[in-house]
């Protein structure tokens, strides 16, 4: 046993056993080929130096380089299709270049050759634009690393443009990125001072511009205008109407804004000024890009679910929260008065949160502040109503139609919220109950709903507030109850009625469209326009069950997702979007 062991480590010892000696040896092959391409390298270039060997002199900015057509072909494409190629600059013994740097070849050469070279702000531009040209792919490769080592706030603005001319999209991306996220300290620096007008209008309008208050983007503007008024003030206009004047605190509206004498004397900057004043006024739009907060501003859209019933629909909830789909945060807010309500009536006016009737002889209508987080009783109703729909057009609010025990009511009221009063308007072509109502481009459109307990309409009634007429429009490809409606971007999703599908129509063309399908059909749902995306919550299936899902259609992709659930299973309640201060 003594000799075999002795036999064994003997074998292992002539044969490398026990040791990694193969990776070791992989390891000192490797190491003796690079030093030999060092010295290859080593020895060209001093061949090229002292003109040994040299069979081609490359010409530019009256200096000559001799060199080696070898060595050009295997580091550069576009001499290795010079000299291989049969072109007439490849036989002949000078190669003159055009419009190229000498000291920049001499760098590029020394790259050629082996020999260090060290990239700085002032050469980096030069040398990827040669090495671009020439298709030198390591030397490009150096240069972009460099440039997104060296991007800044001051100088993101230059490289993109540099990017941009070169395509090099990583570097495009990484620069937009940096003057997105910090466009506050980009706007302050030169390099935003001689952005073109177009340029800035698209930074403007980009909806991940990353800035607290709106007042910044305004600001920018304006500086960005000031530095060559005389030049600029014709894009005055483009500009302004990028920045979310709705935004902007009203009195820095007032002082600001409509007392500057640039946008004073510009013509086409007033029908701008009178629609944010009108926003003031009347409320601005849930859904309008122009109202919309941008990221990380210290405003939010925010969804307030309220009220509704269980998953079984025999108790109603008396809860109202706030929800933040950014974050994925619940907050709750002040308890809906007379909680007893279902199938009432919900909608937001100037940022206010309003609830009216919610059972057959209810005519109440209560006002939810955000700010002060309390419920204040507003005038009543002129008719108590159920399974009826608010919504604000103009300034006001309309109560639409409904179901008083008895019949579907025609019968539509109008709220001035400055006079606390309601009024009839003209009632409807026909009566319903549980239709899908919304406001969009100025009128008021009233989608399907109950005409009586067994028979739903498909009918498409449209509301003009200047002539108080109704009129009918194209009718919807379906003939349900239990409907929901939102507007965005001045087009209307429908969902409910037990429909597996969003239902979209264009006021403007008078159509119809299918633009997503949904996983299952749902009733008395929720839906609220909230950060340019739909957001469908709760409502009940076909078992006539109560849900606690949550979906979100965006309408860019055309698809519906699943989101984080409600707090509870939740049907016939209010949905709406709000402003929130995200500190408060």
């Amino acid at each position: 046993m003594q000799q075999q062991a002795k036999e064994e480590s003997s074998y292992e010892t002539n044969h490398g056993v026990g040791r990694n000696t193969s990776t070791d040896q992989r390891k000192e092959k490797l190491l003796v080929k690079l030093c030999h391409a060092e010295q290859i390298l080593q020895a060209l270039d001093s061949y090229r130096q002292e003109g040994i060997f040299t069979d081609v002199v490359l010409a530019m900015d009256g200096q000559e380089f001799p060199c080696h057509r070898a060595t050009l072909s295997a580091n550069s494409a576009y001499f290795r299709a010079m000299f291989a190629g049969g072109l007439r600059e490849g036989r002949q013994s000078v190669v003159n270049l055009q419009k190229i740097s000498a000291s920049t070849m001499g760098l590029v050469l020394d790259h050629m050759y082996g020999r260090n070279v060290v990239i700085c702000e002032d050469n980096v531009e030069g040398l990827l634009e040669l090495s671009s040209l020439l298709q030198i792919s390591t030397l490009q490769a150096a240069c972009m690393d460099f440039l997104e080592d060296q991007l800044h706030p001051s100088n993101c603005l230059g490289i993109k443009k540099f990017a941009d001319t070169f395509s090099i999209p990583f570097l495009v991306e990484k620069s937009k990125r940096l003057i997105l996220d910090g466009f506050v300290e980009v706007s302050r620096h030169e390099e935003f001072l001689d952005l073109e007008a177009g340029e800035l209008a698209e930074f403007l309008a980009d909806e991940q511009l990353a800035v607290l208050k709106e007042e910044v983007v305004f600001e920018a503007a304006m500086r960005w205008v000031r530095h060559d008024a005389t030049t600029r003030k014709g894009a005055l206009r483009d500009l302004l109407e990028h920045v979310r004047l709705p935004l902007l605190d009203p009195c820095y509206f007032v002082e600001k804004v409509e007392t500057d004498e640039l946008i004073r004397e510009s013509k086409e900057c007033l029908p701008l000024l009178r629609e944010a004043r009108k926003g003031y006024l009347l409320g601005t739009e849930v859904g309008s890009p122009w109202s919309r907060p941008r990221r990380f501003m210290e405003l939010a859209e925010m969804i307030v679910v309220i009220g509704g019933c269980d998953k079984k629909g025999l108790l109603k909830l008396p809860f109202v929260e706030m929800f933040h789909p950014a974050s994925g945060q619940w907050k709750p807010l002040s308890t809906m008065p007379g909680y007893t309500k279902s199938e009432f009536a919900a909608c937001t006016l100037k940022n206010d949160v309003y609830v009216s009737g919610g059972h057959v002889s209810s005519n109440d209508v209560w006002r939810l502040s955000p700010k002060l987080n309390a419920w204040l009783k507003v005038a009543c109703l002129k008719k108590s109503r159920w399974r009826h729909r608010m919504a604000a057009l103009q300034g006001k609010i309309y109560a639409v139609g409904g179901y008083d025990g008895f019949d579907r009511l025609a019968s539509v009221e109008c709220y001035d919220s400055f006079c606390n009063i309601w009024t009839d308007v003209a009632p409807l072509v026909e009566a319903i109950s549980s239709a899908a109502v919304a406001s969009c481009l100025g009128h008021l459109y009233v989608i399907g709903g109950a005409v009586d307990d067994s028979a739903n309409t498909d009918k498409v009634q449209r509301y003009d507030p200047v002539t108080n007429q109704w009129s009918l429009r194209s009718p919807a490809p379906f003939n349900q109850r239990c409907l929901n409606a939102v507007t965005l971007n001045n087009l209307i999703y429908v969902v409910g009625g037990l429909l597996n599908t969003v239902f979209c129509y264009d006021p403007q063309k008078d159509t119809w469209s299918e633009v997503a399908s949904l996983p299952g059909p749902l009733e008395s749902c929720g839906v609220a326009v909230c950060a340019g995306k739909v957001y469908i919550l709760g409502g009940r299936d076909e078992n006539g069950e109560g849900t606690e899902k949550v979906f979100v259609f965006d309408v860019d992709k055309g698809k519906v997702e699943p989101q984080l659930p409600l707090q509870r299973c939740t049907s016939y309640h209010g949905c709406v979007t709000i402003l929130r201060h995200m500190t408060r």
